[in-house]
């Protein structure tokens, strides 16, 4: 028969047996290195290639986000997904210092990573967390979205049981159509759980599908239909808490929709939610990606560079190598569709982007008035950012990969250090 376990799918009771008679156990490294000190050694000493995070700009699209809420309106800074690979603590610090009142994360832990930072400011988990997480939202102070009866009495259960209340802010699906309580069976799902004593509503809330699209069709209807919501409880006696509803995209363009706060999600961290926010509001990138040189050579004319050999030199190039592949998510559906900026001007990208490097290629013929460049291993590249008024924005990257901003700094998050300034 057939085993399938850690020591792999096919293998044998035979190899299994083998594996553990053979396999030693790992002994203490004795080479005259004090490990304590290699701990201490700076990321920047082990690896070539890092992100950048402007906390600056993290600040001034706070700022700009405030001056275009409605007075009396709060902001909410979304800081899920490690504050979109930029770091949540960080940022959940400098958008409440520049006037945010709220934060929004979309995972108990993360809320709890918030909060073990020494962070005080309400937290809204934006999806309804597994009812054994119960104990951990109320020992946190993290507010719950709700949108099933079997989550809202098992949460109010625990509370109860510990003499607390149990606050949380109710998820109405009116047509996007991934969660909440359908937005015409509300009243019939409150009347549902509201028996229990320990429920508190704090906050009721919508998200749109397509606040960020030039057709306003679907926008309205999902407006409409939230703002019927908060009248008919209303109507009914329910106070809905903290009304929200606005994103980025509504948020900057559709001043109606800010109610009691407003969640600012991906403007915060720079990218314009759509083209027709863009000649309005002064949003700054936070994220750029940097690396150094690792290896230049010169490939003479007609030898193919990378996997698959897709780009062949020219001649008179140099290929420079970087430590920045789709492993750091780079993805290498850019390969050969996007530059890299080195000493203030943009140079191609060439060859298949690997797991862990990509190449770009450096003209050593002289144009005109420019000066030759002189790539030299060690020297720093930009390969998504700006300098000298060169710029590779993340959403041309994304616009060449078919997906979205958040997705590509979601990525890079994942294995490159981070340095914030």
């Amino acid at each position: 028969m057939t085993a399938f376990n850690a020591f792999g799918a096919g293998s044998t009771p035979q190899d299994v047996s083998y594996l553990l008679q053979n396999t030693k156990t790992p002994q203490p490294v004795v080479d005259g290195f004090d490990e304590s000190k290699l701990d201490a050694i700076p990321w920047q000493e082990l690896r070539s290639s890092w992100l950048e995070i402007d906390l600056g700009a993290i600040r001034n699209n706070t700022v700009v986000a405030r001056r275009a809420l409605s007075a009396g309106t709060r902001l909410c800074a979304v800081v899920k997904a490690d504050g979109y690979g930029h770091g949540s603590v960080p940022v959940a610090k400098t958008a409440l210092a520049a006037g945010a009142a709220f934060l929004a994360v979309a995972t108990v832990p993360e809320g709890v990573e918030l909060r073990k930072a020494g962070i005080i400011a309400p937290i809204l988990v934006l999806s309804e967390p597994p009812a054994t997480a119960a104990a951990v939202l109320l020992h946190y102070h993290l507010l719950p979205s709700v949108y099933t009866s079997e989550f809202a009495i098992a949460y109010a259960e625990v509370a109860d049981s510990a003499g607390m209340s149990a606050p949380f802010h109710l998820a109405v699906n009116t047509g996007m159509n991934r969660i909440g309580v359908r937005y015409d069976q509300v009243i019939d799902f409150l009347r549902a759980i509201t028996f229990h004593r320990a429920l508190k509503l704090e906050g009721t809330f919508t998200h749109f599908a397509t606040a960020d699209c030039p057709e306003e069709f679907d926008f309205a209807l999902q407006f409409r239909r939230f703002q019927e919501v908060i009248a008919t409880m209303r109507q009914f006696g329910i106070d809905p808490g903290l009304v929200h509803c606005a994103n980025s995209a509504a948020l900057l363009r559709y001043p109606k929709t800010h109610m009691d706060m407003a969640r600012l999600g991906i403007s915060l961290y720079g990218p314009h939610p759509c083209e027709e926010t863009r000649p309005y509001y002064d949003l700054r990138p936070a994220m750029s990606l940097h690396a150094r040189i690792t290896a230049v050579n010169t490939p003479p004319m007609s030898e193919g560079v990378s996997y698959g050999m897709h780009y062949r030199s020219p001649g008179s190039v140099k290929i420079c190598a970087l430590p920045v592949g789709y492993a750091d998510g780079f993805p290498r559906a850019l390969s050969g569709q996007t530059s890299v900026i080195y000493n203030g001007r943009l140079c191609r990208q060439v060859g298949n982007i690997c797991m862990d490097q990509c190449m770009f290629e450096v003209d050593m013929r002289l144009y005109g008035s420019s000066s030759r460049l002189d790539p030299q291993v060690g020297d720093e590249v930009i390969l998504m950012g700006s300098q000298n008024g060169a710029c590779i924005p993340i959403e041309e990257l994304a616009a060449r990969c078919g997906t979205i901003p958040h997705e590509i700094m979601c990525a890079l998050a994942l294995r490159l250090p981070r340095v914030y300034r």
